[in-house]
């Protein structure tokens, strides 16, 4: 733990001032361009060594290169030979993985679908890896196992690393994020028989479920909750329940209304028991919901694996963001062994085309989306709310604790290596009409007139 301890408070001292070189605006910028001028050097030596091995006479591959260029040389050479497994295979060391066989964890929500989708698709085996997607009953189950180690990585709320990392409810464990699974994707439930109770205000006395307590799910009702006026706490009853037990209680009236992730709320208007009241990108438009997680020290101890399995959650990420795919994963991840759910209602939710409850069919293609990056704003905003709400107790290090779990330069360096567009400046974050403030999180915090810190 000391160790870690030392890294980290050499990373943040770094962090708030230039990078070691002095050329670059921070340790971060440095290590993302040294890893990249690193691996082009690897290509370099990978694609040299091919074109010898091809053309073993140096005149004739000299004369080849200067008839056709190196470009178009390589990307014939790329139809008939796996250029790009070579130098993946070369990038890694020896070229070999320190584990290939994982077990990933996953709650049966649409959130995961990178990390489903990833297995039926092909994209873990894509990278050499053999992963078992392993369906869990609930948030606590996957924090549990991925504790015990039971899970290599997991997925998450992405509240839960820092969560874990600070020591909230429970010893500190160095986590991370090196991916957000999804954006937007959640919405406001309610049970049928309030379909005329629209207005926040009269919601008072209400029972409503969420996942899990270190949620945006949590934290999105409670905003829209406070900023109509509705103590979270003393108005209304918020528990936790997990996602696949949420539509039965809605039936069985034991909640009024749920804050959830797909495909919950659009089962709800399906089975006839729901309407949607609001999705949750109302509240914040591209907010995070879900994410890819892993200990540090599974990052530190596997570091090939953990790029190689990093790697095939951002390429399943991009292949999810492409509307044209989307009818293609749900029927892949609608199944008993992911989702369980009927594909129709995986279709509503991942295309944005859907009958909302009420008689309407609406058409809202950004419903969900799939952005992986791990924006240290998005962690920055998350633990103001956990501090807000009396989760954090004491001072909190906002800016050392975003950068250290969520793994911005791994994603944006792996994020390159794939061809990905990488974000050079932050999202603003807009939640309801007030933006967030990132350099002013306690200012942020004491804004609040509702607030139990």
């Amino acid at each position: 733990m000391s160790a870690f301890r030392n890294a980290f408070d050499y990373k943040v001292k770094l962090q708030r001032g230039a990078c070691s070189c002095g050329r670059h605006s921070s340790q971060s910028a440095h290590d993302l361009d040294e890893a990249l001028e690193m691996r082009q050097m690897q290509d370099r030596v990978v694609e040299g060594a091919v074109m010898r091995a091809l053309f073993p006479r140096d005149e004739v591959r000299r004369g080849f290169l200067k008839a056709v260029g190196a470009g178009t040389a390589l990307a014939a050479i790329s139809t008939l030979f796996p250029l790009g497994l070579a130098k993946e295979a070369f990038a890694q060391g020896a070229g070999k993985l320190e584990k290939t066989k994982l077990k990933v964890g996953f709650i049966p929500i649409t959130c995961a679908t990178p990390i489903i989708m990833a297995h039926p698709l092909g994209f873990y085996a894509k990278y050499g890896l053999d992963v078992e997607v392993v369906k869990t009953a609930g948030w606590a189950v996957i924090r549990d196992k991925a504790l015990a180690n039971e899970y290599d990585a997991a997925h998450m709320l992405s509240p839960m690393p820092l969560a874990i990392s600070t020591g909230t409810g429970s010893n500190p464990i160095p986590w991370t994020v090196p991916a957000i699974e999804n954006i937007n994707g959640q919405a406001i439930t309610l049970a049928i028989k309030h379909k005329d109770r629209r207005d926040p205000k009269d919601w008072k006395g209400f029972k409503f479920a969420v996942p899990f307590d270190y949620s945006m799910h949590n934290y999105l009702l409670r905003y829209y909750l406070a900023e109509h006026g509705i103590d979270p706490d003393r108005d209304v009853q918020i528990r936790s329940v997990p996602p696949p037990e949420m539509v039965a209680n809605l039936r069985a009236d034991n909640i009024d209304g749920f804050l959830a992730p797909d495909p919950v709320n659009q089962r709800a208007v399906y089975d006839g028991v729901g309407f949607i009241h609001l999705l949750s990108k109302e509240i914040w438009d591209g907010h995070p919901c879900c994410a890819f997680s892993a200990s540090q020290a599974f990052v530190s101890g596997n570091p090939n694996t953990y790029h190689a399995l990093l790697k095939s959650i951002l390429d399943a990420t991009a292949y999810a963001r492409k509307a044209e795919n989307r009818k293609e994963i749900a029927a892949a991840i609608a199944p008993a062994n992911y989702l369980n759910q009927p594909v129709t209602v995986v279709e509503q939710v991942l295309t944005g085309t859907y009958a909302d409850g009420l008689g309407n069919v609406k058409k809202d293609p950004n419903r969900i989306d799939f952005d992986p990056f791990p924006y240290d704003t998005f962690a920055l905003w998350i633990l103001t709310q956990m501090k807000r709400w009396g989760q954090i107790k004491g001072e909190v290090d906002y800016a050392a604790v975003a950068k250290n779990v969520f793994l911005a330069t791994d994603a944006a360096r792996l994020m390159k290596e794939l061809g990905m567009p990488v974000p050079d400046v932050a999202k603003p974050i807009v939640v309801m009409g007030k933006t967030f403030d990132p350099k002013q999180p306690a200012a942020y915090v004491d804004s609040f007139a509702i607030r139990r810190n």
